[in-house]
């Protein structure tokens, strides 16, 4: 009897052993490093594996910010090159005024089609006010030309609110002789000074 648990113990004690150089043996060859390289050889691949992979996204994160940078460029750009426009058209409205024949504030078919003109600008600008100056050569008394000027403005606001622009964004006020754009007293210059000109408020 105590032979065999002798035998018994001992065939324990060489499976346990069998077992634990196994598994050792299985430890050591998952650590060992392929067939040829060492151990620094595989740290150093490993590194130069993860710079590469590191440079590579610096590069991706270069490209998007500079695709960004562009983006954003261009659109400042735009936006530039509307406000340009923008100011350049206003400054057309306001620098083209309508003109009248002597003692007349009837309008001319040049002065209707530039009328139509300015009631689209006006239409394309909803929050603009239009203040319409009527103005006259400096022959006649003081009182009637600021009658005529005043005759003249109110011809061109109706003109435009027939167009369908509210009234409530235009306004009239008349000059009178009182801003003449040329002083001289030839009839060139009086046909300058017959005219409405066009404020931006």
């Amino acid at each position: 009897m105590k032979k065999r648990l002798l035998m018994n113990l001992t065939a324990a004690l060489m499976v346990s052993g069998l077992v634990f150089t196994f598994s050792c043996a299985k430890k050591q060859v998952v650590s060992e490093p392929p067939t040829g390289v060492t151990v620094d050889q595989a740290a150093e691949e490993e590194a130069a594996a993860a710079a590469a992979r590191a440079e590579e996204l610096a590069k991706q994160r270069a490209m998007e910010e500079a695709r960004l940078k562009a983006e954003s460029l261009k659109e400042a750009q735009m936006k530039e090159a509307e406000v340009a426009m923008k100011a350049a058209a206003a400054r057309e409205f306001q620098s083209q005024d309508i003109y009248y024949g002597f003692d007349s504030s009837e309008l001319t078919p040049r002065s209707k089609s530039l009328l139509k003109e300015k009631a689209d600008w006006i239409e394309q600008n909803p929050t603009v006010l239009v203040t319409i100056e009527g103005h006259c050569d400096d022959r006649g008394t003081t009182e009637y030309n600021l009658a005529l000027g005043e005759r003249r403005a109110l011809s061109a606001k109706k003109f435009l609110v027939n167009l369908g622009i509210p009234e409530s964004r235009l306004r009239t006020i008349s000059y009178g002789e009182e801003r003449p754009f040329d002083t001289a007293a030839t009839e060139e210059a009086w046909a300058k000074n017959r005219r409405a000109h066009f404020v931006i408020k």
